[in-house]
């Protein structure tokens, strides 16, 4: 370790004075001028990581939904995973350092990690369109220069472009090319051989409106354009080139307002999307006859994956092991639903994309969505081989094409204040505390028929996430809004007094 240059990196990146992070669902997030040290010194960690794996790691500066003032930087550990837990707490120590602590704390990691920094070390860099993130992006690389490591940077991509190369990379091209262009080769040649298959007699085209938060998916949406099949027609809105970035649109802004976004003009029963600022969110919406707006939101998404891929399995008379995996956040009727009409197991686990997708792996089909958009589905290695041995080998003509449809889902799908004052168990059902808190809540939902109402801290933001349920919209708000307060009273709220919906 350059003990010198380390010191003088540190000191043109300085941590500000009093300032704690924890790195958490989604990384590091913050105001962009307090992260100049956090994204130096994921660098550092990037450099380590991929000594101790012995792979490319990735590092992403985004803040995905935030406010454009925001930003953020998450790890991509070597098959296009989130980082491993143990590193997160590795991740917060390092950030939280004091300047003159940062050799210490760097050595400290080697060693409890058996880190071989003799080593080379591999990283791959990607940033979203904010204006701090070029900037930002050079601190990650001042970070992973001072320990020797080698990087490419990517420049403007998306999140799930960053976590396609890496896993690319480390998988020696099996996963696809560790380019762009492979990313949209991929995704196009499976998307337009499940087109095919898709479309109507005498239906000639598919148009989709896209609301791309002015963000990076505006971007590679243009390139990935001319990959589509001549099938399909999209229409861009929200590029970038006139509002800020996430702010009145974007997946976020449609899930809780109920309502498309500003610049798009929605006319009755045209398939609408909007993505995220990192385009790592999806949800699809559309009015009906009556002006009536439908959103049709991760719990639906997954829904309706499930009942597609239930079909294709049946046809090709396999008996594999499917699961929907939901946090107690997912709405209650799509759970019943599941269970109950589609008759396909659903667990609950803790909120976040990780316990997730940790799930998710102990299926041979594993499904999961945030009702943000925010998921997808994951295939075990053997549920993959047996597809694709169908797909190639199948005598039977309608099980060997229900085989190349799932082969295409395969290839299209990229499978890769103080907010912790409130703690909570039963898969984040139930409050532990602050003390009184869950007596309370149990308390306002006995008051509405048909009602349920949780709380956790934000794994993104200094929040707290208040989830409600009740027979109709109106008692759903009432019971959210109280909830609200008994969480401002009991749990230190700072600011004024959350307002009724």
């Amino acid at each position: 370790m350059d003990v010198e240059g380390l010191k003088k990196y540190s000191a043109l990146h300085p941590k500000p004075a009093g300032l704690t992070l924890q790195y958490g669902t989604a990384g590091f997030r913050s105001k962009a001028q307090q992260l100049e040290h956090i994204m130096f010194r994921m660098g550092m960690l990037a450099a380590l990581r991929s000594r101790a794996t012995g792979a490319t790691i990735g590092v992403m500066v985004t803040a995905s939904h935030n406010p454009e003032e925001d930003n953020g930087v998450k790890l991509v550990d070597p098959l296009g995973e989130m980082l491993h837990p143990s590193w997160e707490e590795y991740a917060t120590q390092l950030a939280n350092a004091e300047d003159q602590e940062l050799q210490k704390i760097v050595t400290e990691i080697c060693q409890k990690a058996a880190v071989n920094q003799q080593k080379d070390a591999s990283v791959f860099i990607g940033r979203d369109t904010r204006p701090s993130s070029k900037e930002l992006s050079q601190a990650v690389i001042d970070g992973i220069s001072i320990l020797g490591g080698q990087y490419y940077d990517y420049g403007l991509v998306t999140t799930p472009q960053l976590h396609y190369v890496v896993c690319c990379q480390n998988t020696q091209g099996q996963y696809g090319k560790p380019t762009l262009e492979g990313y949209y080769q991929k995704l196009s040649k499976a998307f337009t051989e499940l087109i095919k298959k898709s479309l109507s007699s005498g239906e000639a085209q598919r148009q989709l409106k896209i609301d791309c938060a002015n963000g990076i998916g505006a971007l590679k949406l243009a390139e990935m354009e001319t990959y589509f099949p001549k099938e399909v027609q999209i229409q861009v809105y929200n590029d970038g080139t006139k509002e800020k970035l996430n702010h009145l649109c974007g997946a976020d802004f449609v899930k809780v307002h109920q309502k498309p976004p500003k610049g798009l003009d929605m006319k009755p029963n045209e398939s609408c999307c909007s993505f995220d600022g990192d385009a790592d969110r999806i949800v699809y919406y559309y009015m009906d006859t009556a002006g009536h707006f439908h959103l049709i939101d991760g719990d639906k998404i997954a829904t309706l994956f499930s009942i597609f891929l239930k079909e294709l399995l049946a046809k090709v008379g396999q008996t594999l092991k499917m699961a929907v995996v939901q946090t107690a956040y997912a709405n209650g009727s799509s759970t019943r639903y599941l269970e109950e009409t589609v008759q396909v197991p659903v667990h609950c686990v803790k909120t976040g994309v990780k316990h997730l997708h940790h799930k998710a792996q102990e299926f041979d089909v594993g499904i999961y969505f945030e009702a943000n958009g925010h998921g997808t589905v994951l295939f075990s290695k053997a549920a993959e081989n047996t597809i694709r041995q169908l797909a190639k080998e199948e005598k039977d003509d309608a099980k060997r094409e229900a085989a190349k449809v799932l082969e295409n889902m395969i290839d299209l799908i990229n499978q890769v204040a103080d907010r912790q004052v409130i703690d909570t168990t039963d898969a984040e059902r139930r409050a532990v505390t602050p003390p009184g808190l869950q007596e309370k809540i149990d308390a306002l939902v006995k008051k509405y028929k048909l009602s349920r109402a949780f709380v956790r801290p934000s794994g993104t933001e200094d929040v707290v996430r208040v989830y409600a349920e009740a027979d109709t919209q109106e008692n759903a708000d009432a019971l959210a809004h109280e909830v609200s307060l008994a969480v401002y009273h009991l749990a230190g709220g700072k600011g004024a007094l959350p307002q009724p919906i």
